[in-house]
């Protein structure tokens, strides 16, 4: 099993975030109902120093993410 990004967030309250590609606002929260939790869209985890973002991206940038990643692989 592949652990999602927040499983490292597992002592962090929700928290206010901005999407590091696109600079838009969201919320974090990773013992509620997060939106990532129900998002079918899975990358898969960088390897170290491989990885631009350094926390979460918006749904609409991790989708996008996601359909470049799947079109080059």
């Amino acid at each position: 099993m592949v652990p999602n990004v927040t499983n490292r967030l597992a002592n962090v309250t929700a928290r206010k975030l901005t999407c590091e590609s696109c600079g838009t606002e969201f919320t974090c929260d990773p013992h509620g109902d997060c939106w990532c939790f129900h998002e079918t869209v899975r990358l898969p985890l960088p390897k170290a120093g491989q990885n631009p973002f350094k926390d979460c991206l918006c749904v609409t940038c991790l989708t996008t993410l996601a359909r470049t990643s799947e079109a080059t692989s």
